[in-house]
C-alpha cells in the first residue's frame, strides 16, 4: 500500500465517533512529517452530521472529548464590560454568564471564541447593549423583547439590591419635541392623561387620571405630603448686579443650603437683601443665614416659561409639612375627592438638590447623591407595611418607602439611589410624570418598569404627544 493509502488508513482510525484515540500504528513511512497535526480549525463544511466538530491542533495519540454546542439553559447576572478588557488578551477573566453547573460550550447565545485554547466569554453587559437602545419596536399592545426581559430579570434584577455592572448615562437621554413640555396645570386636575403599562402582560393602555381609583384592586395608595417652600429669591448685589437665590433646605442649626447664581463672582460674607452668604459648598451651592422666613417666588423649573397665576397650582391638595425646593409633581393630578376615594397612607420627603440635579457624569454608578430628609409615622407605616400591595405616588416616596423597608428607620436623611438592578421590597406599583432625560428620577422609573420598557412607553407617549415634565399628563406601571 502506498504511503498515501497508508495515512488515509490511520486517520480513519483515529476519528472514531467524534472521539480521537491513539492507534498502534507503525507510521515509519511518515518519518518525515512532524509529529502533531498543526493546521487551521475545521471549517463549516468539515462539520459532520451531529453538529461535532474537531480542533485538528492536537498532538497524535493525545485523547480528547469533543461535545456538541446546544443552546443554553439560563443566563444569570454579569460579566465585566468588554470595552475594560485589555487588548494584550490577557486578564480575560469574567464572572460566570451561566447558572452554576451550566457548560458554556453548550450556549449558542453566547459567543464563544478560540485563540491557543483560551475561551471567552461574551456576556450579559454586551447583550443588554445590543437590545437596550432607540428605537427598540413593541409588539401590538406591549413593549420589550421575552429575552431581554430574560437578561433583565436574571442579570439585572438579581439578588444583590444593586448590580455590579455599570450603565451608560447616555441611555437615560431621549428626543422630546419642545412643544411636549407643559407649560401650564390643566383645570381639573385629574383631567390629565394617564399611560397605563401593565408589567404582567406588557399592555398599555391610554386613559384619563380620574379613572385611577378604578385601574386599582388592593394597592395602598402612599403620597409625599410636603409643601413646597416659597425659594426663589430675586437679590441684588450691593455693586446692583442680579442674584437668584434658591433655599434648598433648612438646617437644624437655622441655617439654610442655597444654590446661588452666578455663583463665581459671590464672596463670602456677602449680603443680598435677606440673604447673607457664610460658606460656599462646591457646584454653585453656599451655606446662608436667611433673615425671617421664606418669602420669594415657587421655584418652578426653568424650563417653564410661562407665568403661574395660581402658587397653590404647584401644590399638592394634601401638602402640609414645609421644607420642599420642588413638589413632587405625580400628585398634582389629585383633586380632593379623587383622595377621598383613595385614602392614602402619606410619607414626608423634603425634595432638595438630589431629585431634579441633572446626571453630568458619563456612568450613571459615578453620579452623587447628597441626602434628603424624610418622615414616616409609626402609625402610617403600620398601614404601609401591613398592606397587600403598595402604589407609591410619585419617585419620592419610592425612596421613602425603600428606605425604611431596608433600614427600619421612620426619620432621618435618604441617600438611596434608584438605579437599573434594585430590588424592591415594598413598592408593588409606581404613578410618575414624565421625567427630564438624564435624570435620577428617570433612573429609578428604569429600575422598576425595565430599561427597554421605559425607552419604549416614552417613545410610545412622545408619539401620541403626551404633555411632559412638571404639569404634564402621568403614568402608571402595575
Amino acid at each position: 500500500m502506498s504511503d498515501v493509502g497508508l495515512a488515509w488508513c490511520a486517520a480513519r482510525e483515529l476519528l472514531d465517533g467524534g472521539r480521537l484515540r491513539s492507534v498502534p500504528l507503525d507510521l515509519s513511512p511518515l518519518q518525515p512529517l512532524q509529529p502533531c497535526v498543526d493546521a487551521t480549525p475545521a471549517g463549516a463544511h468539515e462539520v459532520d452530521e451531529q453538529g461535532e466538530i474537531v480542533d485538528t491542533r492536537v498532538a497524535l495519540g493525545q485523547e480528547l472529548a469533543f461535545e456538541s454546542l446546544e443552546p443554553a439553559d439560563r443566563l444569570v447576572q454579569q460579566a465585566p464590560d468588554l470595552r475594560d478588557v485589555p487588548t494584550d488578551g490577557k486578564h480575560l477573566e469574567s464572572e460566570p454568564v451561566t447558572h452554576r453547573g451550566t457548560d458554556l460550550r453548550r450556549d449558542r447565545r453566547l459567543e464563544l471564541g478560540r485563540r491557543r485554547g483560551e475561551c471567552f466569554d461574551l456576556g450579559v453587559r454586551a447583550l443588554e447593549r445590543g437590545f437596550e437602545r432607540p428605537g427598540l419596536g413593541a409588539t401590538p399592545g406591549g413593549v420589550c423583547d421575552p429575552l431581554l426581559r430574560s437578561i433583565q430579570c436574571k442579570g439585572v434584577h438579581g439578588r444583590r439590591g444593586y448590580p455590579q455592572r455599570r450603565m451608560d448615562t447616555a441611555l437615560l437621554d431621549y428626543h422630546l419635541p419642545p412643544e411636549l413640555i407643559a407649560q401650564h396645570p390643566l383645570e381639573p386636575r385629574d383631567a390629565s392623561r394617564l399611560l397605563v403599562y401593565r408589567r404582567a402582560s406588557r399592555a398599555i393602555e391610554h386613559r384619563v387620571f380620574s379613572e385611577l381609583p378604578n385601574l386599582l384592586e388592593d394597592e395602598l395608595a402612599v403620597v409625599n405630603d410636603t409643601r413646597v417652600v416659597p425659594a426663589k429669591l430675586r437679590l441684588r448685589r450691593a455693586t446692583g448686579g442680579s442674584v437668584e437665590v434658591l433655599l434648598l433646605e433648612a438646617r437644624d442649626d437655622g441655617l439654610w443650603e442655597a444654590l446661588a447664581r452666578p455663583s463665581r463672582r459671590l464672596r463670602v460674607d456677602e449680603e443680598l437683601g435677606p440673604v447673607r452668604l457664610l460658606e460656599p459648598l462646591g457646584e454653585g451651592r453656599w451655606l446662608v443665614r436667611l433673615e425671617g422666613e421664606p418669602a420669594g417666588e415657587a421655584p418652578l423649573p426653568p424650563y417653564i416659561h410661562e407665568r403661574l397665576v395660581d402658587p397653590e397650582r404647584y401644590q399638592t391638595v394634601y401638602a402640609v409639612s414645609k421644607g420642599s425646593a420642588a413638589a413632587p409633581t405625580a400628585g398634582l393630578h389629585f383633586t380632593r375627592s379623587l383622595l377621598e376615594k383613595l385614602d392614602p397612607a402619606r410619607v414626608t420627603l423634603h425634595v432638595g438638590l438630589d431629585t431634579f440635579r441633572p446626571i453630568s457624569t458619563e456612568r450613571l454608578e459615578e453620579h452623587e447623591l447628597h441626602g434628603e430628609r424624610y418622615a414616616v409615622a409609626p402609625e402610617a407605616w403600620a398601614r404601609i407595611s401591613g398592606a397587600r400591595r403598595v402604589l407609591a405616588v410619585g419617585t419620592t416616596t419610592v425612596r421613602v418607602l425603600e428606605t425604611v423597608a431596608r433600614t427600619g428607620e421612620l426619620a432621618g436623611r435618604t441617600t438611596l439611589f434608584v438605579t437599573p438592578g434594585f430590588e424592591f421590597r415594598r413598592v408593588d406599583a409606581l404613578l410618575t410624570n414624565f421625567h427630564l432625560p438624564c435624570s435620577t428620577l428617570l433612573a429609578l422609573v428604569m429600575a422598576f418598569a425595565g430599561i427597554a420598557e421605559t425607552r419604549e412607553l416614552y417613545r410610545v407617549a412622545v408619539t401620541e404627544r403626551y404633555r411632559f415634565y412638571s404639569f404634564g399628563d402621568a403614568m402608571l406601571v402595575l
